[in-house]
C-alpha cells in the first residue's frame, strides 16, 4: 500500500513538472513567434520587447558584444532601417532545453528574406523569467 502511495505521488509530481516545463515553454515560443511578427511588421520597439529591459542584457553578434537594451536596440536601428533592409524574419527553433526554474536555452536557425539579398545564420538565446515573464537575457546570433 505504501509503495503504490508513493508511486502514485511521484507520478503526480512528475506529471505537474511536465505541465509546468510545457507550459513556460510554450510562452518562450509564443514570445518568439510574436517577436518576428513584430519584426515582419517593421516593429523594432515591438520586437525589442522580448529582450532584458537591463544594462546587463548580452549581445553577441558579428561585431562583437553589446551590452545592454538600449545599446542592442540602438545596434538594430543602425544595422536595419527600414522594412527593406529588415525584410522578412523566419525562425527555426532547432532546441529549447530548460536549465534551472529559472532559465532555458534555446538554439534556432533564422533566416532573412530581402530584396536587397537574404542573410541567415544560427542564434543561441538564455532566456530567464524575471517577473513572471520570460525574456531574453543573452543572445548570440551570428
Amino acid at each position: 500500500m505504501l509503495n503504490k502511495l508513493i508511486f502514485t505521488t511521484i507520478v503526480v509530481f512528475a506529471n505537474l513538472y511536465s505541465q509546468a516545463q510545457s507550459a513556460d515553454e510554450k510562452q518562450i515560443r509564443t514570445s518568439m513567434n510574436e517577436q518576428m511578427e513584430a519584426w515582419n511588421r517593421g516593429d523594432i520597439n515591438r520586437f525589442m520587447e522580448t529582450y532584458w529591459q537591463n544594462d546587463s542584457l548580452m549581445f553577441i553578434g558579428k561585431n562583437g558584444v553589446t551590452y545592454g537594451w538600449g545599446p542592442t536596440k540602438q545596434s538594430y536601428i543602425k544595422g536595419y532601417p527600414d522594412t527593406t533592409a529588415m525584410g522578412k524574419l523566419d525562425f527555426t527553433i532547432l532546441e529549447v532545453k530548460r536549465l534551472s526554474v529559472l532559465y532555458f536555452f534555446v538554439v534556432g536557425k533564422w533566416h532573412l528574406t530581402r530584396s536587397v539579398g537574404n542573410l541567415e545564420g544560427h542564434f543561441s538565446l538564455l532566456f530567464k523569467k524575471v517577473k513572471g515573464r520570460w525574456v531574453i537575457v543573452a543572445d548570440h546570433s551570428s
